[in-house]
């Protein structure tokens, strides 16, 4: 009896710790139990999924196994949980299979979270196969099988779950309108709108976040407008997700009377509102007003650096940009893919080697540089530096290549007048299996233009009519053909 006060007791003390942000002290607290029962492993299972740590919850997962302790409803629903945040697929199906061998396959928390990991994991046709198999549902169980389907971009499945819903609560209606907004489809999202308002659903915060969201990103300044007069009139406009969504749009359409006014009108600000006022003022070139708002906005973080440095890049002050670089650095923040990929953008502009060089250095130390985004970036510096043999080592080093890296590979030689390398590249592409498009023509052609290869050049245009239907969009754009069939 007094092992059993004292195993309660200590599982509570574990659950508070890790309530208060004291996850080391919960876990050196677990680790010193002489017994753990199923509740003092859920509790440290649970703590780590809540405070976002799925890779130490797994990993737990894995140790309760092999102590043969046997995981309950609990366990699966925190675990699965992890299992979607880490989009870990693998240990997902693993713990279905240990879901159904242990006979929790009827309990509608474990299905519900088996749904939600296949959809997060973007495997809909597991979701929906789970979902089939459930004879108990609720609100839950179907707005995950709709999410799993706008995850994974299919609309069309989408819609026809929601169009037999049982009922369409909040959520449903937001994740519709969150998954067009995402694919850019604003017209779309704004009829599901209209049509939620219809149905005397009220909408929310994420519903305005998500459709002012989808304007910003297809520049439709007009729905932008009206949905923010909506916004007004729904008595959202005060709220902090809403506000920084409505200035986050007259800062992308470069609104920047709009964009103060909406900065101005109320106390709340976030760093995200900061964040928004500082690319407002980059884009129209308005360095120094950007590097005002950064300095008043308190506590920076990457994101207000990288919008920083990005700023600078594009307005042509590469110098600035790269000394904002090496101040972040000096403040302890880890930088992250953008912030490379926008200082790269600043060396590439002022054909700063040796500073590339050492922020290539950097990357490798933190191990971005197998990345294709980086990658990418570091092919194009070394190429616009001057430093060939730069980018075909930085090419070769990134692990899973894409479209950009065979085409900024392409230029580099292009750029440094190796025709004969650039068309061996686009062989190279072409095997490897990625379709070409109009900007890898455009470098074949330049590269033929510049090195009197006719017979190439004709082939190259013939395969753009005959192979990739690409012929009326190029020589729209008036490209280096006629230059080079005539060695111009």
């Amino acid at each position: 009896m007094r092992c059993n006060k004292t195993l309660i007791k200590t599982t509570s003390k574990i659950a508070a710790l890790a309530r208060m942000g004291h996850i080391k002290h919960a876990r050196q607290l677990f680790d010193e139990m002489p017994h753990r029962d199923s509740i003092a492993w859920n509790a440290m299972l649970t703590s780590y999924t809540h405070l976002g740590l799925h890779h130490k919850a797994l990993s737990l997962l894995r140790r309760m196994r092999i102590s043969n302790a046997i995981p309950d409803h609990f366990t699966f629903t925190a675990t699965l949980s992890a299992c979607a945040a880490a989009s870990s697929l693998k240990c997902g199906a693993t713990l279905h299979g240990l879901v159904t061998v242990l006979g929790y396959q009827s309990y509608l928390p474990v299905n519900n979270a088996l749904v939600d990991m296949y959809g997060k994991c973007l495997d809909p046709c597991s979701a929906n196969r789970v979902f089939e198999e459930m004879r108990l549902r609720n609100e839950v169980t179907w707005c995950s099988l709709l999410f799993a389907y706008t995850n994974s971009g299919l609309f069309d499945a989408a819609r026809e779950v929601f169009c037999v819903m049982p009922r369409r609560v909040e959520i449903a209606w937001n994740v519709m309108i969150v998954g067009y907004a995402r694919n850019g489809e604003v017209e779309l999202c704004l009829g599901l709108l209209r049509e939620m308002r219809e149905s005397l659903c009220r909408p929310d915060q994420w519903t305005f976040s998500a459709v002012t969201s989808a304007c910003a990103e297809t520049l439709e300044f007009r729905c932008g407008c009206m949905l923010h007069a909506v916004i007004i009139k729904s008595g959202w406009s005060s709220s902090v997700e809403v506000k920084n969504s409505v200035l986050s749009f007259y800062a992308e359409l470069g609104c920047l009377d709009d964009a103060v006014m909406v900065f101005e009108s109320g106390n709340m600000l976030t760093q995200v509102s900061w964040n928004a006022m500082i690319d407002a003022y980059m884009k129209l070139g308005n360095t120094h007003e950007a590097l005002c708002v950064f300095q008043l906005s308190g506590e920076q973080n990457i994101v207000s650096w990288t919008s920083m440095i990005s700023g600078y890049a594009r307005n042509g002050h590469g110098e600035e940009a790269a000394i904002f670089f090496v101040d972040m650095l000096r403040t302890g923040l880890k930088p992250d893919d953008f912030s490379f990929a926008a200082v790269l953008h600043a060396c590439s502009n002022l054909a700063l080697l040796g500073r590339g060089e050492m922020f290539h250095a950097c990357i490798i130390h933190y191990g971005f540089h197998t990345y294709a985004f980086i990658g990418n970036g570091l092919v194009n510096m070394y190429a616009k530096c001057g430093d060939l043999k730069g980018s075909i080592r930085a090419f070769h080093e990134i692990l899973h290549k894409d479209l950009v890296s065979w085409n900024a590979m392409l230029f580099a030689f292009v750029l440094h007048g190796k025709a004969i390398q650039s068309l061996q590249v686009f062989e190279q592409m072409v095997v490897t299996g990625f379709k070409p498009d109009n900007v890898t023509f455009i470098g074949l052609l330049m590269a033929c233009s510049h090195s009197g290869l006719i017979g190439e050049s004709r082939a190259i245009f013939e395969s753009i009519l005959l192979w990739f239907n690409f012929g009326t969009r190029i020589v729209d754009h008036e490209l280096p053909f006629t230059n080079a069939v005539t060695c111009d």
